[in-house]
């Protein structure tokens, strides 16, 4: 059996969104908000869907240079660099109660950024500030979300 890097991405990408689909259906939601337009599921089920939609046309269409074998379609991949953003990921999900969402997401992304071959220091403080500060105003400000605020600023006093 042949398949391409793309459709074994697109593999994988499809059973991730089947997984995480089912997952933000088990989202529990407070009394009296399950008739509400914007839920805590919303965002996880379009997230799902889109991935899903996006994975199976992959998959269906064909593919312009279908050559190679399973095992060939992994090779020639950047797996350090892949296994570091893993890292960086799990590390983030650790320190988000500590360090609150915005300092957290701030240093997620300059890391990842600079991780994934961006030099220029300034670009990537201004995209990871931008992103997180972005992010961050329209939940907490727009949504009126409580996103995490931090132990450590809690503890200096900030919040």
């Amino acid at each position: 059996m042949t398949i391409s890097k793309e459709k074994a991405g697109a593999l994988f990408f499809l059973v991730l969104a089947i997984a995480y689909g089912m997952a933000a259906r088990n989202i529990r939601l407070p009394f009296g908000f399950e008739e509400e337009l914007l839920t805590a599921r919303t965002m996880p089920l379009i997230l799902a869907w889109a991935t899903g939609i996006v994975s199976a046309l992959i998959l269906i269409l064909p593919n312009k240079n279908s050559s190679g074998d399973f095992i060939a379609a992994f090779r020639g991949l950047n797996w350090p660099r892949a296994i570091l953003l893993i890292a960086l990921m799990a590390l983030y999900g650790l320190v988000l109660d500590q360090l609150g969402f915005l300092l957290s997401t701030a240093f997620f992304l300059f890391a990842a950024i600079y991780a994934l071959g961006e030099r220029r220091l300034l670009l990537i403080t201004g995209i990871s500030l931008a992103a997180s500060g972005g992010t961050w105003f329209l939940m907490n400000e727009v949504f009126d979300s409580g996103l995490a605020k931090g132990e450590l600023l809690y503890k200096l006093g900030i919040y």
